[in-house]
């Protein structure tokens, strides 16, 4: 059984840091792709950065220079390092993976999610 276990969230005032990490339980293949989603209260989940297991990275306009996505093979985790947070970056986040190979933000392109960790920031 595949388990993804998010951590890292918390409550920050803007322009601080917070690093997020997900950990992979229970397969026996490489993921493709992995990345991180977030939900905001009554907004729909979007995609915030992904990266593909060559180390290519896509992320969304709203974060780029600010987050950074990154993977640890050997320990079977990926981060998200956010850096200068910003109000409108509070939300749900949430890792996802899949086996295929093309990169993509796309939420609908993911079979496998965690529970989610939140984050807040306060102004």
């Amino acid at each position: 059984q595949v388990q993804l276990v998010e951590s890292g969230g918390g409550s920050v005032q803007a322009g601080g840091s917070l690093r997020l990490s997900c950990a992979f339980y229970g397969y026996t293949y490489s993921w493709y792709r992995m990345g991180w989603f977030r939900q905001a209260p009554g907004k729909e989940r979007e995609g915030v950065a992904v990266i593909d297991r060559d180390g290519n990275a896509r992320y969304t306009d709203s974060v780029k220079g600010r987050f950074t996505i990154s993977q640890d093979n050997a320990k079977n985790t990926l981060y998200l390092q956010m850096n200068s947070l910003k109000p409108e970056d509070t939300a749900m986040y949430y890792c996802a993976a899949d086996a295929r190979w093309w990169l993509t933000l796309h939420v609908g392109d993911y079979k496998y999610w965690g529970q989610g960790t939140q984050v807040t920031v306060s102004s």
